[in-house]
């Protein structure tokens, strides 16, 4: 789905931005699941603390100025058009956690696929209200 094409201010690329993050963090989680027996595998996350360190400064500037500075961080590239990347990185109390204890390592999996589905769930709840009504904005993100 092009998000991009539905955005209509600050708030809305914002949480626009939230939800593809947390569309790509489900896939990169789920890869830590399905690829857990395989030899040599290092189990992956996004940048959480860092992405939300972006987004958290590009708020306070939209709360300043009325408008949405997004910069980039080491691991979070922001582009035109409404454009962003973000690379997973090697999670290293996971691929511990990997090697010592699987039934641990899969709980901290599951854990962080139910908080990312959370936080996706209340940024697609916001925007539905936000937009839903005035587009009749289809969100199905599942």
């Amino acid at each position: 789905m092009n998000h991009t094409a539905v955005v209509t201010d600050n708030v809305t690329e914002a949480l626009i931005k939230i939800i593809e993050f947390t569309q790509t963090r489900q896939k990169v989680l789920t890869r830590n699941v399905n690829n857990m027996h395989s030899a040599g595998f290092v189990p992956k996350d996004l940048p959480v603390d860092e992405f939300s360190k972006l987004m958290h400064e590009a708020i306070e500037e939209h709360m300043r100025s009325q408008r949405l500075l997004l910069r980039d961080g080491s691991n979070v590239k922001f582009g035109p058009m409404g454009s962003f990347e973000v690379m997973p990185i090697a999670d290293e109390y996971a691929r511990q956690l990997l090697e010592e204890n699987r039934d641990e390592y899969l709980k901290l999996q599951i854990d962080k696929l139910l908080e990312n589905s959370l936080n996706q769930r209340i940024a697609v709840e916001i925007l539905r209200q936000k937009l839903g009504d005035e587009l009749n904005f289809p969100l199905n993100l599942n």
